[in-house]
């Protein structure tokens, strides 16, 4: 099975563990002595931790070495990794990590050997080889390694568009009788017959003229109403939309995991680099 760097199989680990950074590590043993540090990590095809990369300096001998998993222990809060024994014979045993190196099945049997309990069983087969053979050198010890997760649950507020009617605007004709009055005039002649003021008096027969006849021409008018229709622009009606914003408040409950520590005789527990003495 191939190995990768971590960072080209998964170039957001750091997102991954949640921020921890395996590289830059330092490496200590279990008695507190400095023998390295971790340099990057070697995965397989399903992403598990096989090798860390190793910049080793023990004993004035330094050079890049592959260290199973299964052989460290590995500390965030402290931000070390612990191993379980590595002495300067194995070291210069190890064959060098160089950055082109081609880790196949043999290179990584060479790493083994080196590491491997005289005691140990396993026979190799290039072909046959699983990782599962040697737990002692690829599997995490429950115990060192336990890691969970705390669940915070939290409120997520979003929105979406729903139709909630329409309005449709429209025109409809609506009929009424309309009265309009208009003075109209009419022209009419009178004819009044009334007693002279001269009556009575003789007129001179050669003054007399007799006619018949026309003698008079009046003309006589009438106005008459005009009625018609016209039409004008009343009103103008726009129609628009508006948007009213208003914030809307909703509230649950949520639920939250706290860790709890229960510890017995006196201990002293790290938490993130805080040192709490537990006592009974």
């Amino acid at each position: 099975m191939p190995l990768h760097k971590l960072e080209h199989f998964d170039p957001n680990y750091r997102e991954t563990f949640g921020g921890d950074d395996v590289k830059a590590l330092e490496l200590y043993t279990q008695g507190g002595e400095r023998v390295g540090s971790v340099g990057d990590v070697l995965v397989d095809d399903d992403g598990r931790f096989r090798y860390l990369i190793i910049d080793t300096s023990l004993d004035s001998v330094s050079k890049k070495i592959l260290l199973p998993i299964g052989l460290s222990r590995i500390d965030y809060p402290t931000r070390r990794v612990y191993v379980n024994g590595l002495s300067r014979q194995q070291v210069e045993n190890l064959p060098d990590f160089k950055q082109d190196a081609i880790v196949d099945n043999d290179y990584e049997e060479k790493v083994r050997s080196v590491f491997r309990s005289p005691t140990s069983n396993v026979t190799y087969d290039r072909d046959t080889y699983n990782y599962q053979n040697e737990p002692a050198l690829y599997g995490l010890n429950e115990q060192e390694h336990q890691t969970f997760k705390l669940y915070e649950e939290r409120l997520i507020a979003n929105k979406h568009r729903i139709k909630t009617g329409e309005v449709t605007v429209g025109k409809h004709i609506e009929t009424e009788i309309a009265h309009v009055t208009v003075p109209i005039q009419k022209e009419r002649v009178l004819i009044e017959r009334v007693v002279p003021t001269e009556a009575g008096k003789v007129v001179d027969p050669n003054e007399l003229k007799f006619q018949e006849g026309e003698v008079a021409r009046i003309e006589v008018y009438e106005e008459t109403p005009e009625i018609h229709k016209e039409a004008y622009v009343r009103e103008e009606v726009r129609v628009k939309k508006v948007v009213e914003r208003e914030t809307v408040e909703a509230q649950d409950t949520i639920r939250r995991e706290e860790l709890d520590i229960d510890t017995q005789g006196n201990l002293q527990v790290q938490e993130h680099g805080t040192t709490t003495n537990q006592a009974i």
